[in-house]
């Protein structure tokens, strides 16, 4: 855990704040940016913490953003925490409730549900292809083991989701066991 000057945590702030307008999809989704920052760039993190930070956060129970705190907490303590969540929620937020006042102030001109409509159909597959580079970050940094398998679980389960109603926790289930049994 390093500590952090404050250049460092104005910078680290100014970049979640980035990475929040960018987040289409949840903070998860801008994870790869968040490993280029946290480990690549500033080595504040290395793979392996990263991805249990991860991994930690998205098993407890309440909100999936609680991820970007861990990392935060792993990397600087708990100004890095203060940094990655403030820097994580609030533009975001702000920008969710400047939106919502927008649509509910024009809430009956069809030409601004028309503008919303075209948007959330525009940012679909930006969405699809930030939580796909998600995985793959998450996927090819597990140190040890054949990545193959790694990559080929990844694909499997993705291809589940998205072709059955298979529920989720199933899924997570038979991922603990197979990482249980050591069988990858």
């Amino acid at each position: 855990m390093t500590s952090l000057n404050i250049a460092q945590w104005l910078e680290l702030l100014t970049n979640f704040f980035i990475l929040s307008l960018l987040s289409f999809g949840g903070a998860i989704t801008v994870a790869p940016d968040m490993h280029r920052l946290l480990v690549q760039d500033h080595s504040f993190l290395n793979d392996v913490q990263f991805s249990a930070s991860i991994a930690i956060a998205q098993a407890a129970p309440g909100p999936n953003v609680l991820f970007v705190a861990v990392l935060g907490y792993q990397a600087a303590g708990l100004s890095g925490m203060a940094a990655t969540l403030l820097g994580i929620m609030l533009p975001s937020s702000l920008l969710a409730l400047m939106a919502c006042r927008f649509s509910s102030a024009r809430i009956n001109g069809s030409a601004s549900w028309r503008g919303i409509e075209a948007f959330k159909i525009g940012m679909a597959p930006i969405t699809i292809g930030l939580i796909a580079s998600t995985g793959w970050i998450l996927t090819v940094n597990v140190p040890g083991g054949p990545r193959w398998a790694y990559i080929l679980l990844t694909f499997l389960s993705a291809v589940l989701v998205w072709r059955t109603r298979l529920h989720l926790l199933i899924l997570i289930s038979l991922g603990a066991i197979v990482g249980a049994l050591g069988w990858v």
